[in-house]
């Protein structure tokens, strides 16, 4: 499976649509938590696997494939993992998401282990 850049076909679209090819690599499993997990410090692989509820190391690895090929990540010299600006961006523009999130968590009357991301 290829990884969802704008001008490319997705899943979603075969325009390459930016928005469709962002919504496309954002739902693919455990994506959206890398970017989430990824947001204050940079991690290494086994700290990212632990943070990420132990996901298995294959998927991870091919997650981070993906967010490297889009340049939402990069790798560092000691081998951490770490947003670039447009993963920086794209957290921040998850953060209206995040704060409505918690608004429909009080709303439904989800207790507050669900209100952590």
């Amino acid at each position: 499976m290829s990884t969802p850049l704008p001008g490319r076909p997705t899943g979603a679209s075969t325009t390459g649509r930016p928005l469709m090819a962002a919504l496309d690599l954002f739902g693919r499993r455990w994506s959206l938590r890398i970017v989430w997990e990824l947001r204050a410090d940079p991690l290494g692989f086994r700290a990212l696997r632990e943070r990420c509820d132990a996901m298995s190391s294959s998927v991870l690895r091919q997650r981070l494939t993906e967010l490297l090929e889009a340049r939402l990540v990069q790798q560092l010299p000691d081998s951490s993992y770490t947003l670039t600006a447009l993963g920086r961006e794209a957290h921040q523009a998850l953060m209206p998401l995040d704060a409505w999130a918690r608004r429909w968590a009080t709303e439904v009357g989800a207790d507050s282990a669900a209100d952590r991301p």
